[in-house]
């Protein structure tokens, strides 16, 4: 048994959190098999899943306005525990112990580590990208007041950039695999305290210093003379 699933008792990403992660990966997918079709041929039978390449371009970009709202609400919600500290940068230099499984000798891990910060700053500026140079080919509204030099580069950058991104999801979705129970702490939201030891171990003496202070509040509020009488 992993240790995630082992009395998961400790909430890692609230609903809101997991639904918007989600819709933010599914609207990414469609992106990627609509957006291919047009960048080479070979993918051109992917059209048919979206009913045609005339479907097709007209669904991309108003998917990548719709993925793009949901990324801005993600990136608020984890702006604040994806900040570059220190520790992270010590975390990468150290790579090899991690890659390797040497946990102990790598520094404390907050709720995020050095690896899905990275993937956070990439996305982030990833998607912002992707906005402007897709606005700025987005036919018919706003590229036929583009120069066509700007319009051509816009193009190839918009390409290289949802290149990197793709590149980027692959490695965090293999990442999210191949550490035991991130997927499942996506999927259900809570994980278990020794999981997050084990990971997260800045994290979890956070997580067990909030539980101690609120135990300590419930029995202050728990005093016989708190207490009602029983009828």
């Amino acid at each position: 048994m992993s240790l995630a699933k082992s009395d998961p008792a400790l909430q890692r990403y609230s609903v809101w959190n997991r639904l918007n992660h989600w819709l933010v990966a599914i609207s990414f997918v469609l992106l990627v098999l609509s957006g291919l079709p047009f960048f080479h041929p070979f993918f051109w039978s992917l059209t048919a899943l979206f009913g045609g390449p005339t479907m097709t371009r007209i669904l991309h970009p108003w998917i990548g306005l719709f993925m793009t709202l949901m990324f801005l609400f993600m990136a608020i919600a984890f702006f604040r525990e994806s900040l570059i500290r220190r520790r992270d940068i010590q975390w990468l230099r150290q790579i090899r112990d991690v890659l390797a499984n040497r946990d102990d000798k790598l520094p404390p891990v907050s709720k995020n580590n050095a690896g899905q910060k990275l993937v956070y700053w990439i996305m982030l500026g990833c998607i912002a990208l992707l906005l402007i140079s897709g606005l700025l080919i987005w036919q018919p509204y706003f590229a036929g007041a583009v120069p066509i030099t700007l319009r051509r580069l816009a193009s190839l950058g918009h390409a290289g950039v949802a290149f990197l991104a793709i590149l980027t999801l692959i490695i965090h979705v293999y990442s999210g695999i191949w550490v035991k129970g991130s997927f499942q702490a996506m999927v259900r939201g809570r994980v278990s305290w020794a999981w997050a030891r084990h990971h997260h171990d800045l994290w979890y003496e956070e997580e067990r210093e909030k539980a101690r202070k609120q135990r300590a509040i419930s029995r202050r509020h728990d005093t016989p003379t708190n207490r009602q009488e029983s009828p």
